[in-house]
């Protein structure tokens, strides 16, 4: 089943929580530097490096490949990890794991590839390009709610059948 963003809280990522049902990529123009954003569902961090370094090989010839990434690995763990890549400290990993946070995404990496068009955009400006291209492929994404259990099998009787829903409710 699928839900709105609205419905997932960041504080329940134990039990359930959400992330991409599949990958999205959008670009933004800032003052002639692209910067093109890659987000996927990932289950580990050895599956979000794989990805990462996919992508650098897809980009080769770009000056930028920033990062962040959230994961809840199977004991309900969070995994946080964003990079900057060259990019002034803070202006690139951080608001792109800031934008995963505000949209309570988890099991997600976005890439924000930057192609640099020779004019200096600042702090600020950094900031928000690699922002506005996170939340262009987020906007573009299919969010799921992914939920923790188990499948089981029970044989009973009819007449067990009512005394068991009530107990599993």
């Amino acid at each position: 089943m699928y839900y709105d963003l609205t419905s997932c809280s960041r504080k329940d990522f134990s039990l359930n929580f959400c992330t991409l049902k599949e990958a999205s990529t959008a670009e933004v123009v800032e003052k002639k530097s692209r910067f093109i954003a890659n987000s996927c569902h990932i289950e580990s961090k050895e599956e979000a490096e794989e990805k990462i370094n996919l992508i650098k090989k897809k980009y080769y010839d770009a000056k930028h490949n920033c990062f962040a990434f959230s994961i809840v690995d199977k004991d309900g763990n969070l995994l946080e990890k964003s990079s900057d890549d060259g990019e002034p400290s803070g202006t690139a990993g951080a608001p792109i794991l800031n934008v995963i946070r505000k949209n309570n995404l988890n099991n997600v990496l976005i890439v924000v590839t930057r192609y640099f068009g020779g004019i200096l955009l600042g702090t600020g400006g950094l900031v928000r390009a690699y922002s506005g291209a996170t939340e262009k492929a987020l906007e573009k994404a299919e969010i799921t709610e992914k939920a923790k259990g188990y499948e089981a099998k029970i044989k009973i009787d009819y007449t067990e059948f009512e005394p068991l829903k009530y107990y599993l409710d």
